[in-house]
C-alpha cells in the first residue's frame, strides 16, 4: 500500500482513538431497545470464576469448557438476574460469567428515564458492595486514597482503584439493529468460555500481531501467519461483471488447487470473490483474507473465523491502521487491497 493511499485512509477514518467504551453518538440510550453490555474486572484479575473443561470435549457433556464460578462470580451472576427488580423497564436475556469480565444482554423494554448508564451503575454499585464483603476490602474513602497518591506519583502514573472498586470504569455496549442479531449474540456469549480455551490451547493463532511485514506493508495480523511462506498461493481475484459459467468454472480451479495445499489469497470484495472465499471455507481450505479494517490488540475473529483462526487455515491480514467509525470500502482502499494480494501471491 502506498503512502498517498494510507493518508486517505487515515484522513477519512480520523483521528479516533480505538476504544471499546465509546457511546453511540447519535443514539438515546432511554429508548427501547436490546443491548449486549461487557464489564471487566478492574486490572483484569481473575476474581469471578475459573475456566475448567477441555477444547476436545463434546458440546454439552460436562467437560466442555465452562466457568466455575468463585463465590464473588456467583454473586455477581445473581445480582445481574436481580436487574429487573430495581428496573422495571429492563429484562435480563442472557448473562455469561468469565473469569475477569461478564457479558449480558438486557433488553430496555419501555422508555427509561434515567437511561441505560443508571442501569449499569446501579450493578456496579451493589457488585462493589459484595466485593468489599466477600474478599474482605475495606470501603476506604476512595477521594482521599486519590489524594494521597497524586501527592506520591506523577501525574501521569495510573491511579490504584483496587480498593473497594471491582469493575473498571465505564462498559462496552453493541446495540441490536437487525433482524437475527439477538441470537448472534446469544451465541457469543454462550461460546465465550470455549473460545477462551482455543485461546489458551492455540495463543500462537489468536493473539493480534502488530506491525507484521508483509510484501513492505506494516499489517496487523491474527490467524496462521504461516500461510504467508506457503509454496503456492493464488489470488481469488473476480469482475463484478462476471459470466455464471465463467465464475463456477474459476471457482472451480481455485478449491481444486487449495485441495492440493494451495493457499486462496483475497480482500473478498466482489459477490464472486465472496461466492468462492466462502466455498473454500466451508470446506475447511487454507485462506488469506485481507481486511479494510486494521485490527486493535483486543480484536478477536468472530463465529467462524475464530474456530478456522485456531485450526490453523485462517489468516486475517490488514494493512490499514484500526478504526472504530464504519466507512464504505473506497475505490483507493479496493485497489491497495488487491495490490498486496498480488505482491503475496507473485512474491513468493
Amino acid at each position: 500500500m502506498n503512502r498517498e493511499t494510507y493518508e486517505k485512509q487515515r484522513a477519512f477514518a480520523g483521528e479516533l482513538k480505538p476504544s471499546m467504551k465509546r457511546r453511540a453518538v447519535d443514539h438515546d440510550y432511554h429508548e427501547r431497545r436490546i443491548y449486549l453490555v461487557t464489564l471487566v474486572v478492574e486490572g483484569r484479575r481473575p476474581l469471578l470464576g475459573r475456566l475448567a473443561g477441555m477444547v476436545s470435549a463434546e458440546p454439552g457433556t460436562l467437560d466442555y469448557p465452562h466457568i466455575e464460578p468463585t463465590p464473588l462470580g456467583a454473586a455477581v451472576a445473581k445480582m445481574w438476574l436481580t436487574i429487573p427488580e430495581h428496573h422495571p423497564g429492563v429484562e435480563v436475556l442472557a448473562f455469561q460469567l468469565m473469569p475477569d469480565h461478564v457479558h449480558g444482554i438486557l433488553f430496555v423494554t419501555r422508555y427509561l428515564e434515567e437511561g441505560l448508564g443508571k442501569v449499569i451503575l446501579g450493578f456496579k454499585q451493589a457488585c462493589n458492595k459484595e466485593f468489599r464483603r466477600l474478599v474482605g476490602v475495606e470501603p476506604v474513602a476512595v477521594a482521599q486514597q486519590q489524594a494521597q497518591q497524586q501527592a506520591q506519583q506523577p501525574a501521569q502514573q495510573p491511579l490504584d482503584r483496587y480498593h473497594g472498586l471491582l469493575f473498571e470504569r465505564g462498559y462496552n455496549d453493541s446495540i441490536l439493529l437487525r433482524r437475527g442479531q439477538l441470537e448472534t449474540m446469544k451465541r457469543y456469549l454462550a461460546d465465550n468460555p470455549f473460545r477462551l480455551a482455543m485461546k489458551r490451547a492455540r495463543p500462537e493463532y489468536l493473539r493480534v500481531r502488530q506491525g507484521v511485514d508483509v510484501c513492505g506493508s506494516a499489517c496487523s495480523a491474527v490467524g496462521n501467519l504461516s500461510l504467508l511462506t506457503a509454496a503456492r498461493k493464488l489470488r481469488v481475484r473476480i469482475s463484478r461483471s462476471i459470466d455464471a459459467t465463467l465464475l463456477e468454472r474459476e471457482k472451480e480451479r481455485l478449491l481444486a488447487a487449495a485441495r492440493e495445499g494451495a493457499v486462496l489469497v483475497s480482500p473478498a470484495i466482489s459477490p464472486g470473490e465472496k461466492a468462492i472465499t466462502r466455498a473454500a471455507f466451508d470446506e475447511g481450505l487454507p485462506m488469506i483474507v485481507l481486511l479494510d479494517n486494521g485490527l486493535d490488540p483486543m480484536s478477536k475473529p468472530s463465529g467462524e473465523r475464530f474456530r478456522a483462526c485456531a485450526e490453523g487455515r485462517l489468516l486475517l491480514l490488514s494493512p490499514f491502521p484500526h478504526r472504530n467509525n464504519r466507512v464504505t470500502i473506497s475505490r483507493a482502499t479496493c485497489e491497495a487491497l488487491n495490490a498486496l494480494a498480488w505482491d503475496i501471491c507473485e512474491g513468493q
